[in-house]
């Protein structure tokens, strides 16, 4: 009897959770074992998720609910709503997640806690999708807060080392300060609408009309504030690159296809809230263009693998907050009624700028899960050594890895006719037709990109070897490259299906249309330029360049520039030092004064001391003994006839 939509729904939900589970009662010291069940349980989950999107079963939209608890008259639900929105982000984190499983049997082999590793992947797994799944805000919460649980469990996985925990520490603590304004998001929204259900949402605000309901931009731009954290926004963003401090399959899985795609996908999902207030969008829209700009300028003077597809994350990630906030008040593109009656159906009916962030974040999600995964076959080649001005001349040792990345890297910077292309220069055409200044932003943000990746391609690939830890190195195990290779492949053509299979039809039917010569030379001078003057820059190495502080050729030909860009790297983490040392901590120094000496000390123990004082009182006159009670007559007649006799 084949499954139902619902049952494969919720298949896809618990199978991470069961073999998380089982793996923490009694796999945790076998490593071997515990690798097993977890890939085994994601090729379950990515069978069933793709089952689910692609089944010819799946004619309509999937809606369910389920009461969890209930308090009166308030209860909460389980709600499952799986549309084309849903699909196409289930089966990223599907596709995604299993790649990242195979890779790491190669990767993680040898490691004392691979239990305690895949573990925490199930963990993963299972939030993730529930996000995706989640038809309400409540239940979408709960999952939101589970994947930072397992982000701090993975990117702490390294725990001996002081980095790793204070990284995992970081994200946890800076993740909590947007999700506090997204919480208070869900709650006004509760009272607003009376509901948290994402299609009631929808629904009433269509019906309501723009401007028309009580929607003021509080709302949408507190539940932005999950985005920003989620996502690492400026100036939210601090805590991505330290967590590259986590297995490298971690941050392919978690910081660059999946957990920080979250808050683009959240965005989505409630974005009839920003059609109704065009101001949170102005502010969505420069948030993501101001954090696209300055991750690309801090990755230009980075020297770590790793770091550099942090900040080329989060430059992304801002392409994708500056399209949703560019398109969205094209919502209103099928009518208000029309959007309200399809959202009420199940259905999702995305503005242009929503769709482009999306088809973003799915090309994204291969092409940096296939440069991480990549980055970790050179790191484990080279003896876990990160830095990139101690690598060079892999292309020969590892021409598997060399190929695959290559692919990575010309994806992500925009060459024609393959998925980074198709997805980037949808948001710079709806940039171009919204607002000029925006557009010539991003495309100073495209060169960019073209410089630092072609930087980091030259120096890790080509040349000479420039340590020891990249002398001896041989290409990476069938686990570890296979999953590059078939990354590489929806590198290369996830633009064109996105775009021309009919799977996703009501969210890659929104995209801006992309084509035309302009378009295309317009990319490949973006690449020329940005990656020409890379190639140009680092074409040899600067004599006497092993005697500088900074091994980096930027460093010694354009000193002020290199000094300028990195300043503005560590500011914001100076900033926020600054912040807790000086402001915080003495503010908490001065509240525990007060909870120590006027609460706890006056107020509490005084009026405890003045309680304990008429006791004794009240004992001394209850003691049993005839002389105290003689005594006391005495004392009491001497007082009242001082008091008779005029004495007082």
């Amino acid at each position: 009897m084949p499954l139902t939509p619902v049952q494969l729904a919720l298949a896809t939900l618990l199978l991470p959770l069961g073999s998380a589970a089982f793996i923490a009662l009694f796999l945790r010291r076998r490593g071997g074992a515990a690798a097993f069940v977890s890939v085994a349980a994601c090729a379950g989950h990515a069978a069933a998720a793709f089952l689910l999107a692609f089944g010819g079963h799946r004619e309509a939209a999937v809606n369910a609910s389920f009461e969890w608890l209930r308090l009166g008259a308030f209860a909460v639900s389980i709600d499952i709503k799986f549309d084309d929105l849903a699909a196409l982000m289930l089966c990223i984190v599907a596709l995604v997640g299993f790649c990242v499983h195979v890779f790491s049997l190669g990767y993680m082999r040898g490691d004392s806690a691979r239990g305690r590793y895949f573990g925490g992947l199930g963990i993963f797994m299972f939030s993730m999708t529930g996000i995706v799944l989640a038809g309400n805000l409540f239940m979408m919460f709960i999952f939101w807060e589970l994947v930072g649980f397992s982000s701090w469990l993975l990117i702490n996985h390294y725990c001996e080392k002081p980095a790793a925990a204070a990284a995992a520490k970081k994200a946890f603590i800076v993740n909590r300060v947007g999700d506090f304004g997204f919480l208070l998001g869900i709650i006004w929204c509760h009272h607003a609408f009376g509901t948290v259900n994402l299609a009631g949402i929808a629904a009433q605000t269509a019906a309501a009309g723009a401007g028309a309901h009580a929607i003021s931009a509080g709302i949408p731009l507190l539940l932005f504030c999950g985005a920003v954290g989620k996502s690492a926004q400026f100036p939210l963003h601090v805590w991505l690159p330290d967590a590259m401090e986590g297995p490298t399959p971690v941050s392919a899985l978690i910081h660059a296809a999946t957990m920080v795609a979250a808050g683009i996908y959240m965005l989505c999902r409630v974005e009839p809230l920003f059609a109704a207030a065009p101001a949170a969008l102005t502010v969505v829209m420069w948030t993501g263009v101001v954090t696209a700009l300055y991750a690309a300028l801090c990755a230009v003077v980075q020297g770590d693998i790793k770091k550099i597809l942090a900040y080329s994350t989060l430059s992304q990630l801002g392409y994708m907050v500056a399209a949703f906030g560019l398109g969205g008040q094209t919502a209103a593109h099928a009518g208000a009624a029309t959007a309200g009656t399809h959202a009420a159906a199940g259905g999702v009916l995305l503005a242009a700028g929503a769709a482009a962030a999306m088809f973003h974040l799915a090309t994204h999600a291969f092409f940096k899960a296939l440069l991480f995964l990549g980055a970790g076959s050179v790191i484990h080649g080279c003896h876990h050594e990160q830095e990139i001005f101690k690598m060079g001349g892999l292309f020969r040792k590892m021409p598997l890895t060399f190929a695959f990345f290559t692919i990575g890297v010309l994806a992500i910077a925009g060459l024609p006719f393959i998925s980074g292309f198709y997805s980037k220069d949808a948001i710079l055409h709806l940039a171009q037709q919204k607002n000029g200044l925006v557009f010539a932003v991003l495309v100073f943000t495209a060169v960019l990109t073209a410089f630092y990746m072609a930087r980091m391609w030259k120096l890790v690939f080509l040349g000479r070897s420039r340590s020891e830890a990249s002398d001896y190195v041989r290409e990476s195990g069938p686990a570890m490259v296979l999953p590059l290779a078939v990354l590489a492949a929806f590198s290369v053509a996830g633009g064109w299906l996105a775009l021309y299979a009919p799977w996703f039809a009501d969210v890659a039917g929104r995209v801006p249309h992309v084509g035309g010569a302009g378009l295309v030379i317009m990319s490949a001078a973006i690449i020329a330029l940005g990656a020409g003057v890379a190639l140009a820059l680092y074409k040899a190495p600067v004599r006497g360049l092993s005697k500088l502080v900074s091994p980096d050729t930027l460093a010694v030909r354009a000193p002020l520039v290199f000094g300028a860009l990195a300043l503005a790297n560590a500011l914001p983490d100076r900033l926020y030092n600054h912040y807790v040392a000086k402001i915080q901590q003495r503010l908490a120094l001065v509240l525990n004064s007060i909870d120590r000496f006027l609460i706890d000390g006056l107020i509490v123990r005084g009026l405890a001391a003045v309680t304990g004082l008429f006791g004794m009182g009240a004992r001394a006159l209850h003691t049993g003994s005839v002389h105290a009670y003689v005594y006391w007559f005495l004392a009491g007649a001497a007082l009242a006839w001082a008091f008779a006799a005029g004495v007082f």
